[in-house]
């Protein structure tokens, strides 16, 4: 990794420092995150871009102490919290020049979150000149974590420290795979020839929450996630992870995913051979209204 960016790059993150990260997410979470779960009243909600589009006083005041705490432990660092960068997105164009950046989703699945469900998490990464290098995945409902950096493999820490890899699956034939897909954050013009294209998947479905997607892929347990939307918060940290499972991701139209990039798909898989499979069935996401015509000529 080191040898294909810009400039030198600090050593991995110590086991200490790695305990360190996600003791705070743990703290944040049972200071500001769960005491508001199901509790929250409706001044307590607000919207961002729609009603499908929400935050919450738990994302704001969990991205604080989170942000905050990595502040202290890392003064040097730039640190990109989906609710700041919201308000202020210029903060995105630094990181590709960051030597040391995290982003923090601190309630990833917020409408999921506000409306009582139980499949939310809390995501941090480490992006080295926009390259994701670390990532935890944590469901504070559970208090169980998966994360990787670099220079090890994929684990599941469960509570009283037990430890486990985890692995993707094996992929396969485009009819038996399983996976998620955003269909409402597709393109309005994308959604009816990708709601027939669903149909060639053994089973598909979407749950309104990268932590939870990323973790069932890592555990294979899906076979496959297709992102509509980028954000440096949505995906950095589920594909750190990804890729020490062993599991293959690139943007759909073959150029390498970078952790600062705002548009395009990403399309995430157990395996190259897969990632291609699944490549071609999704390619009608990249055509033009004038390349659709030609081919339907």
């Amino acid at each position: 990794m080191s040898e294909t960016l810009p400039a030198t790059v600090t050593a991995p993150l110590s086991n200490a420092q790695k305990t360190q990260i996600l003791n705070l997410v743990r703290r944040a979470a049972k200071a500001e995150i769960l005491p508001r779960f199901r509790n929250l009243g409706t001044h307590q909600i607000d919207q961002k871009s729609g009603p499908q589009d929400l935050v919450t006083e738990a994302d704001k005041a969990a991205e604080a102490m989170i942000a905050r705490g990595l502040q202290i432990m890392f003064p040097h660092a730039l640190i990109v919290g989906e609710e700041h960068a919201s308000d202020n997105p210029d903060v995105i164009k630094d990181i590709a020049g960051a030597e040391l950046c995290f982003t923090i989703d601190p309630v990833d699945g917020t409408w999921n979150y506000a409306n009582g469900l139980t499949v939310f998490g809390v995501m941090v990464a480490i992006l080295r000149y926009g390259q994701p290098v670390f990532g935890l995945l944590y469901d504070p409902v559970m208090n169980d974590v998966i994360m990787a950096d670099h220079t090890s493999p994929a684990e599941m820490v469960l509570p009283r420290r037990i430890r486990r890899e985890v692995k993707v699956s094996d992929g396969g034939d485009i009819a038996n795979l399983t996976g998620s897909v955003p269909l409402y954050l597709l393109p309005e013009d994308k959604r009816e020839q990708a709601a027939v294209t669903l149909t060639k998947f053994q089973r598909c479905t979407m749950f309104r929450c990268a932590c939870h997607e990323f973790r069932l892929l890592v555990q294979g347990n899906i076979d496959f996630v297709l992102f509509g939307k980028m954000t440096p918060w949505d995906q950095p940290a589920g594909v750190a992870v990804l890729r020490q499972a062993g599991g293959y991701a690139a943007m759909l139209d073959g150029s390498d995913y970078r952790g600062d990039m705002t548009e395009g798909y990403l399309l995430c898989a157990p395996n190259k051979e897969t990632w291609d499979k699944l490549r071609d069935v999704f390619a009608f996401l990249l055509e033009t209204p004038e390349e659709k015509a030609i081919a339907a000529e």
